[in-house]
């Protein structure tokens, strides 16, 4: 068996400047900040606690500026992660579960305010994006699938 572990998620962005500033608010760990020729720059942040890091730059990929969606940070309180991002100046949805149960769809119309229903992990988010649009879906789990550590 090999192991595949997810190391690394590039978000593009048009002003790295501006998205740094932002990064910076979410004090997550800033790894490396390098700049080359044409403008070129990645800046590296891994956030707290996690082993998967986010590169933000201008010119590591050719996917449009603020087009990553669904990139999950999960936390194990998130009306405490949601207040923590909300008290650093950035704006977040309130904590919502899908009417349905599952995961957030783009069909915002299915989405019930609130904790899930007796709390059940996996199914209470809460989302914010960094100034270009690239998206960050907070995902509360406290008790974990058999298998997943």
């Amino acid at each position: 068996m090999v192991d595949y572990k997810l190391e690394l998620i590039i978000l593009p962005v048009s002003d790295v400047a501006a998205a740094k500033a932002f990064y910076d608010k979410l004090d997550w760990r800033l790894d490396v900040d390098i700049q080359g020729e044409g403008g070129f720059r990645a800046v590296h942040y891994t956030p707290t606690g996690s082993h998967a890091s986010i590169i933000i730059s201008n010119g590591l990929t050719d996917a449009a500026p603020g087009s990553t969606r669904g990139t999950y940070l999960v936390v194990d309180d998130i009306e405490v992660a949601r207040a923590d991002i909300a008290s650093r100046g950035i704006e977040i949805t309130e904590v919502f579960h899908e009417a349905q149960g599952g995961i957030p769809s783009v069909n915002k119309e299915g989405r019930t305010p609130g904790l899930a229903p007796e709390r059940a992990s996996y199914f209470s988010f809460a989302i914010f994006s960094d100034p270009e649009g690239n998206e960050f879906i907070l995902q509360e789990i406290t008790t974990r699938l058999p298998g997943r550590v």
